[in-house]
């Protein structure tokens, strides 16, 4: 057994016993891991208010080398997530973010800018009124990062291009990408059109540089349109609706 040290993500909080719970975290160096905090539950317990759902704490856990939990021996809060004002879209936005971190991610798999982007996500949901951009952007990257992303630059079927004045496409949910009008059979199943301008938008938001992608600004149109292809791409790769999306409408 060996201790490691990391930043980490506080994304889900489970009971073990009366007096402890098993934390899973998502860690910048090590990706998703759970570990036993003992004595968490306590009024004046080891790790004081550390564990909390949605903290950053900086942690040093003891790895386990069989399939058993890892065991949390410090936690030292650094930041801990705070709503906007009494929005309850903030809060409900920050619980998604973790309910995705822990469906989508595997243990000690690590991914280093998603967990950067996530923190940077956190941030953005306790400043911004607005969070409806906030999240597209994290949903893109997260599947961008774990290579869920769909294709958006031509035709699955046929090739053509994704270019404004070549038509337009639907989404094909099930094999992850577009599909021009010619080729919407009814096999296919394609999702509502998408117009040009938002694919070029979406095409943006989609690549690694798209958090720099600063005060967009969305019409209603186009943000229900990519709206509908990303929820529709996290629930294909759930394989169910996320639980938090209800509460967000998505």
């Amino acid at each position: 057994m060996s201790s490691e040290k990391t930043d980490a993500l506080i994304i889900r909080l489970a009971d073990w016993s009366e007096s402890s719970r098993v934390v899973t975290f998502f860690t910048r160096e090590f990706g998703k891991i759970s570990a036993v905090a003992k004595g968490a539950k306590r009024l004046k317990g080891p790790f004081e208010a550390a564990i909390d759902l949605l903290a950053i704490c900086r942690i040093v856990f003891i790895r386990k080398s069989s399939g058993g939990l890892d065991i949390l021996t410090e936690a030292q809060l650094q930041q801990r997530f705070k709503p906007h004002g009494r929005n309850l879209l903030s809060l409900y936005g920050g619980y998604y973010v973790a309910e995705l971190l822990a469906s989508f991610m595997e243990e000690y798999d690590p991914h280093p800018q998603l967990y950067d982007f996530a923190v940077r996500t956190l941030s953005s949901l306790s400043e911004e009124p607005d969070h409806k951009v906030t999240l597209l952007k994290f949903e893109l990257a997260l599947l961008r990062d774990t290579g869920h992303l769909p294709l958006f630059d031509a035709c699955l079927s046929c090739g053509k291009p994704a270019e404004a004045g070549n038509g337009q496409f639907g989404f094909w949910v099930s094999q992850g990408g577009l599909i021009c009008h010619a080729c919407q059979k009814k096999e296919f199943q394609p999702q509502p059109e998408i117009q040009p301008g938002t694919l070029a938008i979406l095409r943006r938001l989609s690549d690694e540089n798209g958090d720099t992608f600063k005060n967009l600004q969305l019409s209603d149109q186009q943000h229900a349109e990519i709206r509908r292809i990303v929820t529709a791409s996290i629930r294909h790769v759930l394989g169910r609706p996320s639980k938090m999306s209800r509460y967000l409408q998505l």
